[in-house]
């Protein structure tokens, strides 16, 4: 039996993780690098084994950095199966094909600026996959894992999905491995959820464990509480509009969109935002995404089941605009005040977010609201840390809106929740800590006692 690591290796993003037992090797995610332009260099890089050797990926769940290179790994030779929870499966579909074609649209403008200004490249940019490379990869995607259904995957494997709470479908997975006698007791965490939120029910753990395999994105600080994280987003839209401005809010389209949604609306019917407030939904993602978190209320909390059995709709608010449409969302930039713009991508890597900075960062009676995480080399994170310029579209912009961060709406635990987690599944003989920046890993690890803590760099092996 052994595990080997992949990516999100003392870094964030590009999970990846390798076990092999009693002749079968199985993949952990297989998810795309975000950030720098180093890492999109990284991700055509090899994956560290050859893909055509892989039996079974089991996939935590729908984020990019968790399923965003599966349709490389199909192109490069994967033929086995994936496994993964009825709403990641959809939510997958929608990520993969959407990235596919981000890329296809960046390479083709790149040639065109090159040509346009008679650069010489050695080849055309061609992009990492394209949209047939991720029609391709459903193919692979074959039993659906239900919350604490063990399955069998193979001989002396088995694997039980567990709720998460991170996302919509997001699991933890326990495999139970066996080979020549030999048993252990494996968890992945997959990204953990942050407790207490209306959506989702708070993540699951399984016990009795010999390694865990554990995310640590923020675990070396707090999050805000819900209440007042609520609060604040309430009073920034208010005294924005006093000013006369907008907001704009970079959303990630799978559970941030919908979470500030629900929010959104509890203001409207409560009197503390008003009933005339305009909310646009800018992100064709995000507005599918909504539409798969509806078809999908076995996987929510009580809370949020019980609007739905009573035909509310908690992601219905009456200022709500969903804009599909280019021209629609170009049209935006003719509002001047009063209006809250949502749209993607959550770290501006790409999207329509980008051309609402542009129309918006210089304005100081906007405001920008960064409602989650932020990896290194990301435009958001350079908002974020105090850029006083950003150059967007061959423009230098001054950053004269006000710039909010409220990370009490982030979907992963905090520090608190993740020893938490940690503690509720009684510890293991061995943890290996990934899908965090290096410091953050460093400082969570000096608080797990009971074990021994490992750090995996890149394509590290280790028996199990």
């Amino acid at each position: 039996m052994r595990i080997s690591f992949h990516g999100a290796d003392r870094g964030v993003t590009g999970s990846c993780h390798l076990v092999e037992c009693a002749g079968t090797r199985l993949l952990i995610d297989c998810g795309l690098y975000q950030g720098g332009h180093s890492l999109e260099e990284e991700n055509a890089e090899p994956f560290g084994f050859d893909p055509a050797d892989i039996d079974l990926l089991l996939l935590t769940h729908a984020h990019l950095d968790h399923c965003g290179r599966i349709p490389l790994l199909v192109r490069r030779g994967f033929e086995g199966e994936i496994i993964t929870t009825p709403a990641s499966r959809e939510l997958a579909r929608l990520v993969m094909l959407d990235a596919a074609g981000l890329q296809e649209e960046e390479a083709a403008r790149n040639n065109r600026r090159a040509s346009r200004h008679g650069r010489k490249r050695r080849k055309e940019e061609v992009p990492l996959f394209t949209v047939l490379d991720a029609l391709n990869s459903l193919d692979a995607f074959g039993r659906s894992a239900q919350y604490g259904e063990r399955l069998s995957l193979a001989p002396g494997i088995h694997a039980t999905f567990l709720d998460a709470g991170h996302i919509l479908g997001s699991a933890s997975i326990l495999l139970e491995l066996e080979e020549e006698g030999e048993r252990r007791r494996v968890l992945f965490s997959g990204d953990i959820g942050n407790g207490g939120r209306p959506l989702l029910d708070d993540p699951e753990v399984a016990t009795d464990l010999d390694v865990i395999v554990m995310e640590t994105t923020y675990g070396d600080r707090d999050h805000k509480a819900m209440q007042p994280t609520v609060d604040e987003l309430y009073e920034v839209i208010n005294e924005t509009f006093r000013r006369g401005g907008n907001v704009i809010i970079p959303t990630f389209a799978m559970e941030r969109a919908q979470e500030l949604l629900y929010f959104l609306r509890a203001g409207v019917e409560s009197g503390r935002l008003s009933q005339s407030t305009q909310v646009f939904l800018d992100s064709p993602m995000a507005i599918s995404a909504t539409e798969i978190f509806r078809r999908h209320q076995e996987a929510y909390g009580d809370a949020t089941a019980a609007l739905f059995q009573s035909g509310e709709d908690p992601f219905q608010l009456p200022g709500l605009h969903f804009t599909r449409e280019t021209a629609a969302s170009m049209s935006l930039n003719r509002i001047g005040g009063g209006a809250v713009i949502m749209a993607g991508s959550g770290m501006c890597t790409g999207g329509r977010i980008r051309h609402h900075l542009k129309h918006h960062l210089w304005r100081r009676d906007s405001s920008i609201i960064f409602v989650g995480f932020a990896a290194q080399g990301t435009l958001a994170r350079r908002i974020i840390d105090g850029a006083s310029t950003i150059r967007l579209f061959g423009e230098e912009i001054p950053v004269q809106a006000s710039v909010h961060t409220i990370n009490g709406f982030s979907a992963h635990a905090d520090q608190r929740e993740l020893l938490d987690w940690y503690r509720r599944t009684g510890g293991a003989s061995i943890t290996y800590l990934v899908h965090g920046d290096e410091d953050a890993m460093a400082h969570f690890a000096t608080l797990l006692e009971g074990t021994e803590v490992r750090m995996p760099a890149l394509h590290a092996g280790h028996d199990l």
